[in-house]
This record gives C-alpha cells, sequence and structure tokens, in this order.
C-alpha cells in the first residue's frame, strides 16, 4: 500500500471514532457526517434545479476522445479487470481496424499474437504471458442498416502476481512488432479483514455525453483503485444511424427491419475514451438493457460477452453475466438481471453456492451489484424489476449483504437499510447511481409526486416477468405508490456523477456520492454517510429468511 495511503487510512479512523460517537466535525464547513447507526433517517429530496439542463448532446465520433489514434495493429482501447483472487488481473486490448458496411468480412484473430510483457520495474519486465483473441459480428442484413465486425479482441490473464505490489507492462505482438506504450497497475490487496483498495469508484449508464466527459474527469482526479460499472456503458443503441447520423423515428426510416441497430463503432469509441482510466484501474462490469443489442439469429449482448474479461470461471459461474472476486476484505457479487434469476435457476444455485462460500472473518465485506435497482422510488421503472428482488432478497438477507448498488434510474438515490419495503436495521443499504452522463438525460419525477405514480402497466421489464403490487399495509396500504417518499428512501437527487467507497476497517466504510460539481459549482460532495457493520447484532446466518409481512408503519428496533 502506498505511503499517502497509510495516512489517508489513518486519518479516516480519526473521522470513524469521532463518528461513532455521534461528534464528528469534518472539514472547514464542521459538516457532520452521519452513520447508519443514526438511521433510519427522515427521508430528503433534492430536487433538479429548473434552471440547468437535464443532460447534455452525444459526443461525435470524430471527438479527440474517441478517435482512433493507432494504425496497422497497434494495441488501443487497453483495459484491466481483476480476477477472483488478488494474484491474477486481466488485460484486454484491440487491435486492427473494425469494418461497418452492407459487406465485412471478418479480421483473423489467429494473425496477431496476444501478449503481455510485465514486471516490477519501468521497462523492466521478468515476464510473458501470452492469452487468446476473437472477433465478433453484429449482423443486420436489412436494407439501410450496416452490419458490423470487430477488430481483434485480445484477453490475457496475468497469474502469480504479488498481491498490493505495482506492476508495469506492455501489451501486443512483439514479432510484428506492434507493442504498445507502457502502462501501470497495482493489484488488489490481500485477501484480510485488515486490508483494503483505497477507493472503489461506482457508476452507472455512463454513456458518451459532455455529463459523460465530467463524470469521468471528476472520477480521475478521485484516483480510485478500482471501477465498479453497474450497466449501460457505451449506449451504442441509442446512437442510432443512417450513414452515422442520428435517425429520430427508427422504425420510420427502416420499416422493413424488425430489429433496431445498434451502432457498433461507438463500442470503440467507448473504450478508447476510457482507456486514460482503465488501462492503469482495474474496471468490473455487469451487464445493462443496453448491452442487450439483438441481432440475427436471436443473438444477444455479443459485444458485452467478447469485449469484457471477467472472473466467471475463477467463480465457480458458467456466465460473463454473473460472477463474483475480493478486493481486500471485501467479497463483491456481480449478478445478471437479464439472464434467468429465478430460485430453480443456475444462477441463483450459483449465487447460494458462493454466499455459502464466505468467511466473514475473512472478507467482512459483502458488497452486490446489478444494473435494475429493487428499491426505487423514481417513477422511471418503478418496480420494473419486483420479480427479481421476491426471487434473491431473501438469499442475499440470509446472507448478510451489507451494501447493494445498481444503476437503470437516471438519478441518485440512497436507501436507509431495509427489507422487504420494511425498515430492518440488517437489511442492506441500497444505493442507485445510474446517472453517469447517458443521453437520456436526468429522471426528476419521482412516484410520489400528484399525478407521476406510473400504471402498473408501465414500467414493463427487458426480461423477466411482472411482479407489481400494492402495498399491503402502512402508509401505502393498498396503493401501488406512496402519496409521500417513502419512509425506505433515505435520500435522493437528480444530477449526474458517480460514488465512491471507501472501506476502512471491518466495520466502517465511507460513502460519498460525487455529484458534477460543473453544473452545482460546489466542493463537496453531495450525499455521504458512514456505512456501518453491525456483525454482532446481526449474525449469525438466519437459517431461513422467508419474506415477512409488510411493516411499513413500524419503526424497528436495533437487533439484539
Amino acid at each position: 500500500m502506498k505511503y499517502d495511503n497509510q495516512w489517508r487510512h489513518y486519518l479516516m479512523m480519526l473521522l470513524v471514532i469521532s463518528s461513532a460517537a455521534a461528534a464528528s466535525e469534518v472539514g472547514s464547513g464542521n459538516v457532520h457526517i452521519p452513520t447508519t447507526l443514526e438511521g433510519p433517517f427522515e427521508p430528503v429530496t433534492r430536487r433538479f434545479d429548473p434552471a440547468l439542463r437535464r443532460g447534455s448532446d452525444d459526443l461525435p465520433m470524430d471527438h479527440p476522445r474517441l478517435k482512433k489514434k493507432v494504425t496497422g495493429m497497434t494495441p488501443e482501447q487497453v483495459a484491466l479487470a481483476l480476477s477472483a483472487a488478488p494474484t491474477s488481473v486481466w488485460v484486454s486490448w484491440i487491435t486492427g481496424d473494425a469494418q461497418i458496411g452492407s459487406d465485412v468480412k471478418p479480421l483473423d484473430p489467429s494473425s496477431v499474437a496476444s501478449e503481455v510483457w510485465y514486471g516490477k520495474a519501468s521497462g523492466n519486465y521478468t515476464s510473458t504471458q501470452k492469452g487468446v483473441a476473437a472477433v465478433y459480428d453484429q449482423l443486420y442484413p436489412f436494407e439501410g442498416l450496416q452490419n458490423y465486425t470487430s477488430g481483434i479482441i485480445h484477453h490475457v490473464k496475468l497469474e502469480g502476481l504479488i498481491p498490493g505490489a505495482k506492476y508495469y507492462f506492455k501489451c501486443g505482438d512483439s514479432s510484428i512488432p506492434a507493442m504498445s506504450e507502457e502502462h501501470s497497475f497495482e493489484t488488489m490487496p490481500p485477501v484480510s479483514p485488515n486490508m483494503y483498495p483505497s477507493r472503489i469508484a461506482v457508476i452507472g449508464d455512463l454513456g458518451l455525453t459532455s455529463n459523460s466527459s465530467t463524470t469521468i474527469d471528476h472520477v480521475m482526479r478521485n484516483d480510485p483503485s478500482l471501477v465498479l460499472m453497474v450497466g449501460d456503458l457505451s449506449y451504442a443503441n441509442q446512437y442510432l444511424t443512417t450513414g452515422g447520423k442520428g435517425a429520430s423515428c427508427f422504425s420510420c426510416e427502416f420499416p422493413d427491419a424488425p430489429i433496431r441497430e445498434t451502432y457498433q463503432p461507438r463500442w470503440d469509441g467507448w473504450g478508447r475514451f476510457m482507456e486514460p482510466l482503465i488501462s492503469r484501474v482495474p474496471m468490473m462490469v455487469v451487464e445493462g438493457n443496453h448491452e442487450i443489442e439483438p441481432q440475427v439469429a436471436e443473438i444477444t449482448f455479443k459485444s458485452y460477452s467478447t469485449r469484457f474479461a471477467v472472473p466467471s470461471e475463477e467463480s465457480g459461474s458458467n456466465s460473463s453475466f454473473y460472477y463474483s472476486f475480493n478486493a481486500g476484505g471485501i467479497h463483491v457479487v456481480m449478478l445478471g438481471a437479464y439472464i434467468d434469476y429465478n430460485q430453480t435457476g443456475i444462477q441463483y444455485t450459483w449465487l447460494k453456492e458462493d454466499l455459502s462460500r464466505v468467511d466473514h472473518n475473512i472478507t467482512p465485506w459483502l458488497v452486490a451489484a446489478w444494473h435494475p435497482p429493487w428499491y426505487n422510488s423514481y417513477s422511471s421503472h418503478y418496480q420494473e424489476f419486483e420479480c427479481m428482488r421476491q426471487e434473491m432478497e431473501a438469499l442475499l438477507y440470509e446472507y448478510k449483504v451489507d451494501i447493494v448498488f445498481s444503476g437503470h434510474v437516471h438519478a441518485y438515490e440512497r436507501m436507509n437499510r431495509v427489507y422487504n419495503y420494511t425498515l430492518d436495521p440488517c437489511g442492506p443499504v441500497y444505493i442507485t447511481v445510474g446517472d453517469g452522463g447517458n443521453i437520456e438525460q436526468v429522471d426528476v419525477d419521482h412516484a410520489d409526486d400528484p399525478g407521476k405514480c406510473p400504471s402498473p402497466g408501465d414500467n414493463m421489464p427487458e426480461f423477466g416477468g411482472v411482479c407489481h403490487l400494492n402495498f399491503s399495509s402502512g402508509p401505502a396500504k393498498g396503493k401501488f405508490c406512496w402519496s409521500r417518499q417513502p419512509e425506505w428512501s433515505a435520500y435522493r437527487e437528480s444530477s449526474f456523477g458517480h460514488g465512491v467507497l471507501e472501506v476502512i476497517n471491518s466495520t466502517y466504510a465511507l460513502w460519498s456520492w460525487h455529484r458534477n460539481q460543473g453544473a452545482y459549482k460546489e466542493d463537496e460532495p453531495g450525499d455521504q454517510i458512514f456505512i456501518v457493520r453491525q456483525p454482532e447484532s446481526c449474525m449469525p446466518v438466519l437459517k431461513k429468511a422467508g419474506l415477512p409481512k409488510f411493516r411499513l408503519e413500524t419503526k424497528l428496533q436495533p437487533c439484539r
């Protein structure tokens, strides 16, 4: 761990101690940072400033951050991802030119090597590792639409690394030669209750707009050691094309095309856009609905499944849609909402086995992430994935997941600890961060605003069943929506930005929501709280955690 990070953790511990005494005075503004021990909190809403624009335009393909800057087989779009353990890291990149048009011919992945040189000193590469390569097609054989075939996508797994160490590397094919410039990264700390990554940035629904640029610039200034990307990455399927230009009405322009075209070069632009960050900081991804991208023969998720290396096999999963990994004393579970999540399915069986292996003495913190939120008080996507919640929530509660991150709703919202819509001090803290900067604009309407409650026929999921329900008790008894901000919603605001999780020790973690300050002209985080684990109260693991009846009107006391 870096020397400055040691001092940072020491200072953060001082904050933790003072916060635990409910007397924390942080910064020159004497701002008290609350802890979850002080909750549940009265709901707070920060409404969108109508003087601001709700969104920004897509960056054009010739924007300097999206343009291709290399030629031939020189690597580009270099990216890092973690394996399941801190002794391994995935390195990915792309070589060659993608093609788009009516007649495309895939490149031969075997025509160029997948090779990484690496070592612990700059310019001194003591190890070499080879990997695999692939190309993918996105095919639309309909009049007026364009087929696509990717460049050669390389994935190399570096093994036998030292946890908490810095490595330098180049990637490419040394026989051509066509090697990248030198990059560096730091491995995760050892799996231990006393070791944690310094900062984890959490981003959702990013896209490629001017707001996206502001978010990523802000993330880089915050200098994370890990990035969690909770779905909806490039929005290639929103970049409707007629020769690379937007089509305001796709079905009008292409009446004979049964499939909505996605403009795959946006993925290449997104890889270049992200490279300055993710060529040095590992990024862990999970699929969102904008990654579905259907094409001929009912093929879906082809870009997502080919472009990103995730530790599926290492974590016992047979799918890139769900997997797990360790980051120091944190066990992270990434779940798929657009693949079978029912209790009779493979993902559920895998999840139960994965959670059963978690040893809280070694990895005290348990974090989960998927794209669409279960708890959401905005009109957009309200109760959309209620079926998934009903299938999986009891399992996460049983194994004491501490924090859940989601995106999908283009706004920020943090929940009080909750289980089955009931305030519960042993439930997870659910956090929605679906507003990285996408083209679809920020959501501003709440389901409890007058006239804004969606009908049960709205918000149909793009995968899975419909389980919309009326509340059976409490202030919203018999109704689909609350008439005020629900008590399980602690804080919400409509802004673009990202979050940062800083785990201090086995008990305390600082969560901060960093709205894009350029719009608000503020320097402090928009929402900040110490999330506190209570293992002495909420352990041992429950043998059965069936869904209780709703008790929305009841303020539960701390667990005994």
